[in-house]
């Protein structure tokens, strides 16, 4: 009797494990009708970076809603650094944890990576999602930091770094590597930048190596491979070179774009930074920027952009909500309402030769805002990014080089 009873428990374990695995099948199979039925009265967390109150407004004001009313699919915002986003999944992936609490993550970069590698996302999804499928070209989207994405995350955004200044003190902004460090050593106090361990920092340490140490070119479509002796001498030279001119000479640097936002805003230091062309009106709008704030590029190196995207992790309790929440995300008209400087502001990755003429119109003729650099000044400078273990490289290296001095 004892046998039989084993016997049976292991029929239905093996039972619920193929019922397990063919639904997993079964979810790249399901018709979009049959997702969002299935979607519709879920709720997805979404899990993103909160440290700017436009895009904070943008999930909660706007897209929160119009998801509701689209899909009926209620959206929660759960602000968190993107590293400490894969550092959860990771734990539960460890802990053989089927279902977890994150549904949806703002995803891009060397986190990718590490997600994609870690096998921590569930796809291939994208040629499941209508909207990425009539709206999208997925050859300009078929890497991340040189990475191939395969399907394992959405195209959600594009930016570029941008500096922001305080015209009402500068008269002519920096425009090179060279005339920067010129402005900083007659202006001490004046500025500085996040720690290379915060993503903005680290992008503008990115710029001064491909301006003083190696040029974007030789490593654009290239793995990461550690620099010469002398490029990387040339790139810590220049940034140890402007740090006793730093606030606080340098003793100290910003944890984060948040708190280099918090200086500017409080005129401790006359520029702030980061990636998004367009951040600044809301910030303006807001008040918590001067309303003398514009925005410059430099030149020299030139200006890295890059995209950001929506991926779902391996253990979504709500993967079909999930992609529902990335259909209306990509949709034209979510994508114009983040173009508008009321709240995000940012480039969309939007196909917009797909669009209708109408929709054409709207992207088109929208003002983006008195801080946004004319469309042409943006494409003449733009760089993009380069294999995401650069990235790593100049987080661990940097205190050592840097801030260790």
């Amino acid at each position: 009797m004892k046998k039989i009873f084993v016997l049976l428990v292991a029929i239905m374990l093996a039972g619920c494990n193929a019922q397990s695995e063919q639904e997993e099948v079964d979810l790249s199979s399901l018709s979009w009708d049959d997702i969002t039925e299935t979607a519709s009265g879920e709720t997805v967390r979404l899990y993103m970076w909160g440290g700017d109150p436009g895009i904070n407004s943008y999930i909660d004001d706007y897209a929160a809603p119009a998801l509701k009313e689209a899909y009926g699919v209620t959206l929660e915002r759960v602000p968190l650094d993107t590293n400490e986003i894969i550092q959860k999944l990771e734990t539960e992936k460890r802990a053989n944890q089927d279902e977890g609490t994150i549904d949806l993550i703002w995803m891009n970069g060397e986190n990718f990576k590490r997600a994609k590698e870690g096998e921590l996302l569930f796809g291939p999804f994208t040629e499941e999602i209508p909207s990425y499928q009539e709206f999208y070209q997925a050859d300009d989207y078929a890497y991340d930091f040189g990475t191939a994405t395969e399907g394992y995350e959405a195209p959600w955004g594009k930016v570029q770094f941008v500096f922001n200044y305080d015209a009402a003190r500068i008269d002519n902004p920096p425009s090179t590597l060279d005339e920067l460090e010129s402005w900083v050593k007659e202006n001490p106090g004046k500025f500085t930048y996040p720690e290379a361990s915060d993503f903005t920092g680290n992008a503008f340490v990115r710029h001064v190596m491909l301006g003083e140490a190696v040029e974007a070119e030789e490593l654009l479509g290239e793995p990461y491979a550690p620099l010469e002796e002398e490029q990387a001498a040339a790139m810590w030279d220049y940034l140890n070179g402007i740090e006793p001119d730093l606030w606080r000479s340098g003793e100290t640097y910003p944890s984060s774009l948040e708190e280099l936002d918090r200086l500017y805003s409080q005129g401790e230091v006359w520029m702030t930074m980061g990636y998004n062309e367009a951040r600044a009106e809301s910030l303006v709008r807001d008040g918590i920027f001067p309303e003398t704030t514009e925005s410059f590029v430099l030149e020299d190196p030139g200006s890295i952009g890059n995209t950001h995207f929506l991926s779902i992790p391996y253990n979504s309790p709500n993967k079909e909500a999930a992609m529902a929440a990335i259909d209306f995300l990509l949709s034209p008209e979510a994508q114009l309402e983040k173009l508008k400087p009321d709240y995000w502001g940012e480039s969309s990755p939007i196909d917009i030769g797909s669009l209708s003429e109408e929709e054409r119109a709207g992207f088109e003729e929208l003002d983006r805002g008195n801080t946004v650099l004319d469309a042409e000044v943006l494409a003449e400078s733009y760089l993009p990014e380069i294999d995401a273990g650069y990235v790593e490289w100049i987080e661990s290296e940097w205190r050592n080089e840097v801030a260790a001095d």
